[in-house]
């Protein structure tokens, strides 16, 4: 069913040869490539009270996480939830809590994991570039081959800048749009990481925070004034083109020709949306090109890599200014992103993403229609969804219930699908959000 686009699309040339470990399911495949998603349990620590992992990790790290939306308060809506916070083994969509219990993970790390965890293809190529010397002090040659076949794939992409995390590919542009422009203000809609320029938190500069405008998602009216403001110290315009829905026509194009007016950088994030709404990502998808995007997560399928991307007039500005880092070009994660552009190559792999995606949230709607519980809906789009809740402590609520039937679902936004999320998972999913639903009505009864 939902998997009936993974294999079988005709190509004239023949498949690379890293990919021949894809092609064991033939054209009627019924399994996701993860079809062996078993956690195996030798090898794992001792399994520990989840609490006790919980107090371990804040005793010596600020937060318990260094991800912010990992802390136990981001994942459950407060500290003290009985729910796990740390895993210990993960394999396609599953993953073995500190407990010691299996999980269904709908989170798929944040969206960086398409295919599965510990995909085995990729698994193969990380190890072999593992071996033969990840690093070394001259560029590794897979840095040249990855960002030929990004060209190919990404529509704005003429010149390819390697990082490691998707704010670093942000900054990265942002810094590169105010050197091709000598300019230095920018109009930011969306999240675009906590690097200084687009963030407001204590720390940042008042004088830096003054150089970025920020406007809601899709709001014309607020853009036009913003750019207005700017004058002719528009550097850039930055937009993230999903946040819960796709942005209407009208502000897209108004993005596009304010920049095209003004001689600034339309600027697209493109790190939740590449290799997932399309492999392109959003400007893919929607047919419009931007100067510059950034793109991680899936690109690498949760391996450490980011590009920023774009036109060579405007990427050539990074010879004037200074965009580095050591690990950069760094040869396993850059083998990770070279075994997903096969997947893509050979593959439907979005169109399949769009389809699990649906009938994961399908399933969970269905769910909660059949137990009468109110105040929540699931809505979104296909390849990443999310529940709407009524009231924090409800949603958390039904997270801690939906844990406890062995599902971790996203709190706030979003649940992804990944190739790994197979029929029989599915209905698991659905299974855990009807008892959870079920229990929660039962609860609220007077």
């Amino acid at each position: 069913m939902v998997l009936s686009r993974l294999f079988g699309r005709g190509k004239d040339e023949p498949p690379r040869e890293n990919i021949e470990a894809v092609e064991g399911p033939n054209t009627e495949a019924e399994s996701a490539p993860n079809d062996d998603d078993t956690l195996p349990e030798e090898g794992l620590p001792e399994a520990m009270d989840m609490k006790r992992w919980r107090d371990r990790a804040v005793t010596l790290l600020p937060t318990g996480a260094s991800t912010g939306s990992k802390r136990a308060e981001s994942l459950w809506g407060h500290f003290d939830a009985d729910a796990p916070t740390h895993f210990m083994r993960a394999a396609g969509c599953r993953v073995i809590a500190t407990d010691g219990q299996e999980y269904i993970d709908c989170s798929m790390a944040l969206g960086a994991v398409a295919l599965g965890y510990a995909e085995p293809t990729l698994t193969r190529a990380a190890i072999e570039a593992a071996a033969n010397g990840h690093v070394s002090g001259l560029s590794d040659v897979r840095e040249v081959e990855v960002a030929d076949r990004l060209t190919g794939v990404i529509p704005c992409a003429e010149r390819v800048q390697f990082l490691k995390t998707g704010a670093e590919a942000m900054s990265a542009a942002v810094r590169i749009a105010r050197a091709y422009t000598a300019r230095e203000k920018v109009i930011a809609a969306g999240y675009f990481g906590w690097h200084d320029w687009a963030s407001d938190a204590a720390g940042v500069p008042a004088s830096t925070r003054a150089l970025t405008a920020r406007v809601p998602h899709d709001d014309l009216e607020a853009l036009e004034r913003a750019v207005r403001e700017a004058g002719s110290d528009l550097a850039c315009i930055v937009i993230e083109p999903v946040v819960e829905k796709l942005p209407s026509v009208e502000w897209i194009a108004a993005a596009r020709r304010h920049c095209d007016e003004a001689g600034a950088v339309l600027i697209f994030d493109e790190i939740k949306t590449g290799f997932r709404l399309a492999t392109g990502g959003y400007q893919q998808y929607a047919d419009v090109t931007p100067d510059l995007a950034a793109f991680g997560k899936a690109m690498a399928n949760g391996w450490p890599l980011s590009a920023v991307v774009g036109h060579k007039s405007v990427m050539d500005a990074v010879r004037n200014t200074w965009v580095s880092s050591t690990l950069a070009s760094e040869g396993v994660s850059l083998a990770a992103c070279d075994a997903v552009l096969d997947w893509h190559e050979r593959a439907e792999v979005c169109e399949s993403l769009a389809e699990i995606g649906r009938e994961m949230q399908r399933g969970v709607s269905s769910a909660i229609e059949a137990s009468g519980l109110q105040g929540v809906t699931a809505h979104g789009l296909d390849p990443m969804w999310l529940l709407r809740w009524d009231t924090p402590e409800r949603e958390s609520r039904f997270l801690e219930l939906g844990a406890g039937q062995g599902v971790l679902f996203k709190r706030g936004a979003y649940n992804y699908a990944s190739l790994a999320h197979d029929e029989d998972t599915l209905l698991e999913i659905e299974s855990a959000a009807s008892a959870a639903c079920v229990a929660m009505r039962d609860e609220e009864q007077p």
